[in-house]
């Protein structure tokens, strides 16, 4: 008998992976380590494939009215996706919001950053990063912080500017820029700082990062784009996200 249960179990995960697909996913640079560990979740428990593409979300909102081939596309932003969806690029009813974030001011430098942020009124430094206010609306957010905080003026001729969250995150880590704005699930994992030393930006400084997410028309009707939908959307997912310092 269990050798009999076995075997159905064996031709049920044949059957799924004959019907395995891919799904080209446009991330959000702050997203992408926690969509990679979501996309190997995804092969294990389904046999689809997430192609992974990250990168600045206004860049990508330009691509897809271009006709770029992106399935799933999980912004920044919630505004990016509503007018995908206003426009008809998108699945209309496929929108939702899979993730809040989290604005950090990080070093790789561990005592450089306080736990108040007081480095930007008194810290020497010579550059401070930022992802493009234009594209990314971590850049944005961080922006609005520094204008809120009063420092505009002050580290205005001092900020270098990233194409994406990621660039930014690379010119700090690189000592291209000895501090900078990130998203906290760059530098969070396991709940727990990674290197360098941090200050979580208070809510209060900036407009909340609600991040949402669509399906492409290109991806309607693709299986693999309904699967990982299903999978971001799961308890399972949400415990994940919350270790990357998200909200939900």
């Amino acid at each position: 008998m269990k050798y009999s249960r076995m075997l159905a179990v064996l031709a049920a995960w044949a059957l799924g992976s004959a019907h395995a697909g891919d799904v080209t996913v446009a991330v959000a640079a702050n997203f992408a380590a926690p969509l990679q560990a979501i996309a190997a979740i995804l092969e294990k428990t389904t046999g689809h494939k997430a192609n992974i593409v990250t990168g600045a979300t206004g860049k990508f909102y330009a691509q897809i009215k271009n006709g770029a081939p992106f399935d799933v596309f999980l912004a920044a932003d919630n505004e990016t996706p509503e007018k995908i969806e206003a426009e008809g690029l998108g699945v209309p009813g496929s929108r939702f919001t899979y993730a809040k974030g989290k604005l950090v001011l990080w070093s790789a430098n561990p005592a450089l950053v306080d736990a108040q942020g007081q480095v930007l009124k008194t810290g020497e430094f010579r550059k401070i990063a930022i992802a493009q206010p234009k594209v990314a609306p971590y850049g944005a957010a961080a922006m609005e912080a520094i204008t809120r905080l009063d420092l505009a003026g002050r580290l205005g001729p001092r900020l270098v500017l990233g194409e994406s969250i990621g660039q930014t995150f690379s010119f700090i880590s690189t000592g291209n820029a000895e501090l900078g704005f990130v998203a906290m699930s760059q530098v969070l994992e396991g709940g727990k700082l990674k290197n360098g030393s941090m200050w979580a930006v208070p809510a209060a400084l900036y407009q909340p990062i609600v991040q949402d997410a669509i399906v492409l028309t290109r991806g309607k009707d693709k299986p693999a784009a309904a699967a990982l939908v299903t999978l971001l959307k799961s308890d399972r997912i949400k415990a994940l996200l919350r270790s990357y310092g998200y909200e939900l």
